[in-house]
């Protein structure tokens, strides 16, 4: 088995892996990064399925910490797409020498910490061992891929295609029988494509979720030019905002303005495409008279856009406030259901006995298909970091620390898990929040953290119970004031049989997050146990 040790060791190539590599080398420390991918990009090399792009926009979904790095990547764009991502992360891996450090095609399996050397001792797929003094995980929030449960999926004869692993060469659907199981972002985005290759497509859904059009368009040069002279203070206004992104919900409260004036705030925000139709008005997802009023608004468009009532009615959500779950950004995704070569299968009407070797066969009906795609989700938040056999000094597993449920404190360190580190996880803003500014906040605290313990002579660092439990409580009852825990949602775990229930993400907003980190540095890191 052959052995290299550094100072820091990132699991992760997308966008937080790759900036926490960048910031490893600036300090001057030695690092190294696996990637179970075969090249860099993260969650975009993966989902590669037709459709995929992104639902922040290219400006906002972007590197802010060098300035000459947004004047020479040109978005071509609103919302860049998978391919455009990818060759974004692409450049800044060649343009910033990042590639040196990763071994790619290398999973993690395992990590246990060296209490006496001070050291995470990790062994990859290959049977590599990476010992390294600090341990950071950028494994991403969706990016342990769930199949579900359904009877005979082993024994279909088909083609079987995931939208989580899609496959990199091209995928020649025309004259196929399509089903897909799934409705959430990745089953809304792929929909309408696959619709216009499939001879028939079939759409399998059991939770309707809320789209809203992303109404997207190529960004012109003018554009571009203005966002180039105004990027600082969009940049400005992001880091001071909720969401890491420069939008805002309109400022007066709904009920005080007249029936015309909300219905026009309401079409302009339909307009403005896609999840800041999520946060319309102030309180939207916390006062429920606020909410119907979007909820009922987006029901409106859905039932002008789809031409069969009963189709309507399937896709309607009746069972969550809208924005609870993650609003969907599609193209032409309702309209897609308005052909005569695509069928809507309400699997809460007519649930799925088995798959046959020839298709799906369901309570009352058979569907034969050529081609079967999976667009049913992640275990999110905590799937990619519980796969891993993380074993702490004191004999503690993750998967049985976690076993109620998450603690984390400030969703970057674990209790019994020292010089061990999580991005984008639970109980920080993460899947809410624009990931990308989360990301470069998330490791810029980070590395002053392990410059002071660098600085001090501390070896090892972990989060002290007491605060974890702390935190995690105050993310809770930041949660429990509003809507979002009303919902079955992958937020909440509700997606992945016997995962614990509770809203994993920080719900306080970015801009107020980051301040709670930055005073946690200035109280001299008392949530944390350093010691030498």
């Amino acid at each position: 088995m052959t052995s290299t040790t550094v100072d820091v060791l990132v699991v992760g190539a997308g966008f937080s892996g790759l900036y926490a590599v960048h910031r490893a080398q600036q300090e001057g420390w030695s690092v190294a990064a696996v990637e179970a991918a075969p090249e860099v990009g993260g969650t975009w090399w993966w989902n590669r399925y037709p459709g995929a792009r992104c639902d922040v926009e290219s400006l906002d979904y972007s590197f802010s910490f060098d300035e000459e790095l947004q004047r020479s990547w040109r978005w071509s764009e609103r919302y860049a797409t998978q391919p455009e991502i990818l060759r974004y992360l692409q450049h800044v891996a060649d343009r910033f020498d990042l590639r040196r450090h990763y071994r790619f095609d290398t999973r993690v399996e395992s990590g246990r910490f060296d209490d006496e050397a001070s050291r995470w001792v990790v062994t990859t797929a290959a049977g590599e061992e990476l010992r390294a003094r600090y341990l950071v995980l950028a494994t991403g929030s969706l990016s342990a891929p769930l199949d579900p449960a359904i009877p005979g999926l082993d024994r279909f004869a088909g083609r079987l295609l995931r939208t989580s692993s899609w496959p990199q060469e091209p995928v020649d659907l025309t004259g196929q029988r399509v089903g897909v199981i799934g409705t959430g972002s990745s089953g809304v985005q792929a929909i309408p494509e696959l619709a216009q290759q499939a001879a028939y497509l079939t759409v399998f859904q059991r939770s309707p979720n809320f789209s809203v059009p992303a109404l997207n368009r190529p960004l012109s040069d003018e554009e571009w030019e203005q966002a180039q002279r105004d990027y600082a203070e969009r940049r400005r206004i992001s880091w001071a905002g909720p969401a890491g992104s420069p939008h805002t919900s309109h400022p007066e409260d709904p009920f005080t303005l007249t029936e015309e004036q909300r219905r026009e705030v309401l079409a302009d925000f339909w307009q403005r495409g896609g999840v800041l139709f999520g946060k319309v008005f102030p309180n939207q997802s916390i006062d429920p008279r606020v909410n119907e009023l979007a909820r009922a608004y987006a029901e409106e468009r859905i039932r002008e856009i789809v031409r069969d009532p009963r189709v309507a009615d399937d896709l309607v959500p009746t069972d969550h406030p809208i924005g609870t779950k993650r609003i969907c950004t599609d193209t032409h995704y309702y309209e897609t259901f308005n052909r005569d070569d695509v069928e809507l299968v309400n699997l809460r009407r007519d649930p799925i006995e088995t798959v046959m070797p020839w298709g799906v066969k369901t309570t009352s009906g058979s569907h034969e298909l050529d081609v079967l795609v999976l667009a049913t989700g992640f275990d999110a938040m905590t799937g990619a970091m519980t796969r891993i056999d993380l074993v702490g000094p004191r004999g503690d597993r993750i998967t049985e620390a976690w076993a109620d449920g998450p603690v984390t404190y400030l969703g970057l360190g674990v209790p019994g898990f020292p010089n061990l580190f999580n991005l984008a996880g639970v109980g920080s803003p993460s899947v809410l929040a624009n990931m990308v500014l989360a990301g470069e906040q998330q490791v810029n605290w980070l590395v002053d953290l392990l410059r002071h313990c660098d600085e001090q002579g501390h070896t090892q660092v972990e989060a002290r119970a007491d605060a974890a439990r702390a935190w995690t409580a105050h993310v809770d009852e930041v949660a429990s004031r509003t809507l979002f825990v009303q919902a079955r949602s992958w937020y909440m775990g509700a997606n992945v049989e016997g995962k614990p229930r509770g809203f994993m993400p920080y719900l306080g907003g970015f801009a107020a997050y980051g301040r709670l980190c930055d005073d946690a540095r200035d109280g001299g890191y008392a949530g944390f146990v350093l010691s030498s």
